[in-house]
Protein backbone atom coordinates (compact mmCIF):
# COMPACT_ATOMS: atom_id res chain seq x y z
CA UNK A 1 0.00 0.00 0.00
CA UNK A 2 1.32 3.73 -1.19
CA UNK A 3 1.08 5.54 2.15
CA UNK A 4 1.45 9.65 2.17
CA UNK A 5 2.03 11.23 5.20
CA UNK A 6 1.49 14.98 5.16
CA UNK A 7 4.26 16.51 7.95
CA UNK A 8 8.40 15.36 7.94
CA UNK A 9 9.74 17.11 11.42
CA UNK A 10 6.35 16.75 13.59
CA UNK A 11 6.20 14.24 16.60
CA UNK A 12 3.87 12.12 15.20
CA UNK A 13 5.46 12.39 11.80
CA UNK A 14 9.03 11.12 13.03
CA UNK A 15 7.48 8.23 14.43
CA UNK A 16 5.79 7.56 10.94
CA UNK A 17 9.14 7.58 9.74
CA UNK A 18 10.51 4.99 11.86
CA UNK A 19 7.54 2.54 11.76
CA UNK A 20 7.23 3.09 7.80
CA UNK A 21 10.29 4.40 6.59
CA UNK A 22 9.25 3.83 2.54
CA UNK A 23 6.45 6.07 3.02
CA UNK A 24 6.22 9.40 1.09
CA UNK A 25 6.56 12.13 3.21
CA UNK A 26 5.67 15.36 2.41
CA UNK A 27 6.84 18.42 4.60
CA UNK A 28 6.78 22.03 4.39
CA UNK A 29 9.21 22.48 1.57
CA UNK A 30 7.33 20.52 -0.86
CA UNK A 31 3.94 21.93 0.08
CA UNK A 32 2.96 24.10 2.91
CA UNK A 33 -0.36 24.47 4.48
CA UNK A 34 -0.75 27.71 3.53
CA UNK A 35 -1.16 26.74 0.61
CA UNK A 36 -3.90 24.31 -0.67
CA UNK A 37 -3.00 24.47 -4.43
CA UNK A 38 0.74 23.39 -3.92
CA UNK A 39 -0.54 20.63 -0.94
CA UNK A 40 -3.25 18.98 -3.86
CA UNK A 41 -0.24 19.17 -6.89
CA UNK A 42 1.92 17.00 -4.38
CA UNK A 43 -0.91 14.37 -3.47
CA UNK A 44 -1.56 14.03 -6.95
CA UNK A 45 1.80 13.76 -8.28
CA UNK A 46 2.17 10.45 -5.26
CA UNK A 47 -0.80 8.61 -6.26
CA UNK A 48 -1.17 7.30 -2.99
CA UNK A 49 -3.43 4.37 -1.95
CA UNK A 50 -3.78 5.88 1.31
CA UNK A 51 -2.97 9.37 2.95
CA UNK A 52 -2.35 10.19 6.68
CA UNK A 53 -2.22 13.57 7.72
CA UNK A 54 0.39 14.72 10.38
CA UNK A 55 0.31 18.29 9.98
CA UNK A 56 -0.86 20.50 11.78
CA UNK A 57 -1.13 24.50 13.33
CA UNK A 58 -0.22 23.16 17.33
CA UNK A 59 0.83 26.44 18.91
CA UNK A 60 -2.35 26.45 21.66
CA UNK A 61 -1.65 30.18 22.92
CA UNK A 62 -0.22 31.53 19.84
CA UNK A 63 -3.66 30.56 18.21
CA UNK A 64 -5.65 33.05 19.72
CA UNK A 65 -3.72 35.30 17.77
CA UNK A 66 -3.03 33.54 14.79
CA UNK A 67 -6.91 32.09 14.07
CA UNK A 68 -7.01 32.36 11.06
CA UNK A 69 -3.58 31.28 9.75
CA UNK A 70 -4.17 27.83 12.13
CA UNK A 71 -7.67 28.04 10.73
CA UNK A 72 -6.34 27.35 6.93
CA UNK A 73 -3.31 25.07 8.20
CA UNK A 74 -5.85 23.04 10.84
CA UNK A 75 -8.74 23.03 8.28
CA UNK A 76 -9.36 24.28 5.06
CA UNK A 77 -6.23 22.75 3.34
CA UNK A 78 -7.42 19.31 4.92
CA UNK A 79 -10.47 19.62 3.65
CA UNK A 80 -9.14 20.05 0.20
CA UNK A 81 -6.88 17.15 0.90
CA UNK A 82 -9.34 14.79 1.70
CA UNK A 83 -12.08 16.21 -1.13
CA UNK A 84 -9.28 14.89 -3.62
CA UNK A 85 -9.10 11.58 -1.66
CA UNK A 86 -12.64 10.82 -1.70
CA UNK A 87 -12.80 11.54 -5.37
CA UNK A 88 -10.31 8.77 -6.02
CA UNK A 89 -11.68 6.51 -2.68
CA UNK A 90 -8.49 6.77 -0.94
CA UNK A 91 -8.61 6.58 2.52
CA UNK A 92 -7.82 9.73 4.87
CA UNK A 93 -6.55 9.66 8.44
CA UNK A 94 -6.86 13.13 10.47
CA UNK A 95 -5.14 13.23 14.05
CA UNK A 96 -7.69 15.60 16.07
CA UNK A 97 -7.59 16.82 19.93
CA UNK A 98 -9.44 16.52 23.11
CA UNK A 99 -9.63 20.01 22.66
CA UNK A 100 -12.87 20.07 20.61
CA UNK A 101 -14.68 19.59 24.01
CA UNK A 102 -15.39 21.58 26.72
CA UNK A 103 -13.27 20.18 29.42
CA UNK A 104 -16.48 19.65 31.91
CA UNK A 105 -17.60 17.06 34.44
CA UNK A 106 -15.41 13.97 34.56
CA UNK A 107 -16.91 11.66 32.56
CA UNK A 108 -14.71 10.36 29.48
CA UNK A 109 -15.97 11.79 26.20
CA UNK A 110 -17.24 9.57 23.37
CA UNK A 111 -16.89 10.11 19.67
CA UNK A 112 -20.45 11.47 19.57
CA UNK A 113 -20.26 13.42 22.80
CA UNK A 114 -21.29 16.85 21.73
CA UNK A 115 -18.39 19.51 20.89
CA UNK A 116 -17.92 22.54 22.60
CA UNK A 117 -13.93 24.30 22.20
CA UNK A 118 -12.58 26.18 24.11
CA UNK A 119 -9.53 28.38 22.04
CA UNK A 120 -8.85 29.30 18.81
CA UNK A 121 -7.13 26.47 18.46
CA UNK A 122 -9.76 23.47 18.82
CA UNK A 123 -11.64 25.35 16.74
CA UNK A 124 -9.62 25.36 14.37
CA UNK A 125 -9.05 21.49 15.07
CA UNK A 126 -13.28 21.11 14.54
CA UNK A 127 -13.00 22.51 11.60
CA UNK A 128 -10.54 20.29 10.46
CA UNK A 129 -12.64 17.46 11.34
CA UNK A 130 -16.15 18.57 9.78
CA UNK A 131 -13.75 19.47 6.48
CA UNK A 132 -12.32 16.06 6.37
CA UNK A 133 -15.92 14.55 7.08
CA UNK A 134 -17.80 16.65 4.76
CA UNK A 135 -15.56 15.77 1.86
CA UNK A 136 -17.57 12.24 1.40
CA UNK A 137 -14.56 9.75 1.63
CA UNK A 138 -13.61 6.48 3.85
CA UNK A 139 -12.17 8.75 6.70
CA UNK A 140 -10.74 8.63 10.35
CA UNK A 141 -10.23 11.26 12.50
CA UNK A 142 -8.07 10.41 15.63
CA UNK A 143 -8.81 12.61 18.43
CA UNK A 144 -5.52 12.20 20.82
CA UNK A 145 -4.08 14.31 23.68
CA UNK A 146 -1.29 15.30 25.80
CA UNK A 147 1.22 14.02 23.14
CA UNK A 148 5.01 13.01 24.06
CA UNK A 149 7.42 11.60 22.27
CA UNK A 150 11.84 12.08 22.02
CA UNK A 151 10.86 14.75 19.66
CA UNK A 152 10.15 18.55 19.71
CA UNK A 153 8.77 20.55 22.17
CA UNK A 154 6.79 18.19 24.86
CA UNK A 155 5.51 17.97 28.74
CA UNK A 156 8.09 15.18 29.57
CA UNK A 157 11.39 17.22 27.48
CA UNK A 158 9.99 20.63 29.96
CA UNK A 159 9.67 18.66 32.80
CA UNK A 160 13.19 17.15 32.12
CA UNK A 161 14.36 20.81 31.65
CA UNK A 162 12.45 22.41 34.69
CA UNK A 163 13.80 19.26 37.06
CA UNK A 164 17.53 19.67 36.22
CA UNK A 165 17.07 23.59 36.88
CA UNK A 166 14.93 23.21 40.18
CA UNK A 167 14.59 21.50 42.85
CA UNK A 168 10.58 21.88 43.50
CA UNK A 169 8.16 22.50 40.85
CA UNK A 170 4.07 23.80 40.60
CA UNK A 171 2.57 21.52 38.64
CA UNK A 172 -1.33 21.93 37.27
CA UNK A 173 -3.68 19.17 38.63
CA UNK A 174 -6.80 19.87 38.11
CA UNK A 175 -6.54 18.81 34.61
CA UNK A 176 -7.10 15.33 34.05
CA UNK A 177 -6.43 13.34 30.72
CA UNK A 178 -4.54 10.68 29.05
CA UNK A 179 -0.74 11.25 27.64
CA UNK A 180 -0.63 9.66 24.79
CA UNK A 181 2.82 8.14 23.04
CA UNK A 182 3.50 9.69 19.97
CA UNK A 183 5.11 5.86 18.49
CA UNK A 184 1.63 4.43 19.68
CA UNK A 185 -0.23 7.32 17.68
CA UNK A 186 1.75 6.72 14.58
CA UNK A 187 1.02 2.81 14.82
CA UNK A 188 -2.79 3.51 15.36
CA UNK A 189 -2.87 5.92 12.15
CA UNK A 190 -1.33 3.54 10.51
CA UNK A 191 -3.90 0.75 11.42
CA UNK A 192 -6.65 2.87 10.18
CA UNK A 193 -4.96 3.27 6.84
CA UNK A 194 -5.19 -0.10 6.27
CA UNK A 195 -8.00 -1.48 7.77
CA UNK A 196 -9.75 1.59 5.65
CA UNK A 197 -8.19 -0.17 2.54
CA UNK A 198 -9.87 -2.94 3.20
CA UNK A 199 -13.23 -1.45 4.04
CA UNK A 200 -13.63 -1.46 7.93
CA UNK A 201 -15.86 1.33 8.89
CA UNK A 202 -14.54 4.43 9.56
CA UNK A 203 -15.66 8.11 11.54
CA UNK A 204 -14.46 9.63 14.68
CA UNK A 205 -12.05 8.02 16.84
CA UNK A 206 -10.48 8.14 20.40
CA UNK A 207 -6.95 7.11 21.42
CA UNK A 208 -5.38 8.22 24.52
CA UNK A 209 -2.40 6.44 26.90
CA UNK A 210 -3.77 5.03 30.22
CA UNK A 211 -4.55 5.09 32.97
CA UNK A 212 -5.89 9.24 33.05
CA UNK A 213 -3.84 11.56 35.12
CA UNK A 214 -3.47 15.13 36.13
CA UNK A 215 -0.15 16.99 34.78
CA UNK A 216 1.26 17.09 38.21
CA UNK A 217 0.67 13.28 38.58
CA UNK A 218 2.51 13.02 35.17
CA UNK A 219 5.26 15.13 36.26
CA UNK A 220 5.47 12.77 39.15
CA UNK A 221 5.92 10.11 37.24
CA UNK A 222 8.26 11.57 34.71
CA UNK A 223 10.94 12.09 37.51
CA UNK A 224 10.32 8.88 39.31
CA UNK A 225 11.53 7.48 36.26
CA UNK A 226 13.61 9.86 34.98
CA UNK A 227 15.67 9.28 38.74
CA UNK A 228 15.23 12.84 39.63
CA UNK A 229 14.20 14.49 43.06
CA UNK A 230 11.86 17.04 42.17
CA UNK A 231 9.05 17.65 44.39
CA UNK A 232 5.60 18.16 42.78
CA UNK A 233 3.27 20.77 44.26
CA UNK A 234 -0.48 20.45 43.07
CA UNK A 235 -1.72 23.72 41.82
CA UNK A 236 -4.83 24.82 40.36
CA UNK A 237 -5.39 26.26 36.68
CA UNK A 238 -6.19 29.41 38.03
CA UNK A 239 -2.55 30.04 39.52
CA UNK A 240 -1.37 28.99 35.90
CA UNK A 241 -2.67 31.19 33.20
CA UNK A 242 -2.60 31.19 30.16
CA UNK A 243 -3.00 32.74 26.92
CA UNK A 244 -5.61 29.63 25.76
CA UNK A 245 -7.78 27.74 27.61
CA UNK A 246 -6.90 24.10 28.82
CA UNK A 247 -10.43 21.84 29.05
CA UNK A 248 -9.67 20.38 32.59
CA UNK A 249 -11.32 16.94 31.35
CA UNK A 250 -9.56 15.05 28.64
CA UNK A 251 -10.35 12.19 29.32
CA UNK A 252 -11.52 10.20 26.28
CA UNK A 253 -13.64 6.98 25.93
CA UNK A 254 -11.56 4.59 22.96
CA UNK A 255 -13.96 1.83 23.44
CA UNK A 256 -14.91 2.59 19.79
CA UNK A 257 -11.55 1.99 18.54
CA UNK A 258 -10.80 -1.15 20.51
CA UNK A 259 -14.29 -2.38 19.23
CA UNK A 260 -13.91 -1.47 15.74
CA UNK A 261 -10.09 -1.87 14.87
CA UNK A 262 -8.64 -3.75 17.85
CA UNK A 263 -6.31 -0.91 18.66
CA UNK A 264 -6.19 -0.78 22.79
CA UNK A 265 -5.14 2.09 24.80
CA UNK A 266 -1.58 2.25 25.23
CA UNK A 267 0.03 2.34 28.87
CA UNK A 268 1.78 5.89 28.57
CA UNK A 269 3.79 4.70 31.49
CA UNK A 270 5.74 2.31 29.43
CA UNK A 271 5.75 4.71 26.55
CA UNK A 272 7.62 7.11 29.16
CA UNK A 273 10.20 4.59 29.88
CA UNK A 274 11.21 4.49 26.22
CA UNK A 275 11.47 8.19 25.54
CA UNK A 276 13.55 8.32 29.05
CA UNK A 277 15.94 5.57 27.21
CA UNK A 278 15.78 7.17 23.96
CA UNK A 279 17.17 10.27 25.64
CA UNK A 280 19.35 8.54 27.52
CA UNK A 281 17.94 9.51 30.88
CA UNK A 282 17.61 6.32 32.62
Amino acid sequence: MRVVIFGRTGQVARELARAIPDAAFIGRDEADFTDPLACLAALKRHAPEAVINAAAYTAVDRAEEEEPLALQVNARTPGVLAAECAAGGVPFVQISTDYVFDGAGDTAWLPHSPTAPLSAYGRTKLAGEEAVRGAGGPHAILRTSWVFSAHGANFVKSMLRLGAERDALRIVADQVGGPTPADAIAQACLTLARNLRDGAPGGAYHFAGAPDVSWAGFAREIFAQAGMQTEVSDIPTSEYPTPAKRPSNSRLDCTSLMRDHGIARPDWRAGLARVLQELNVT
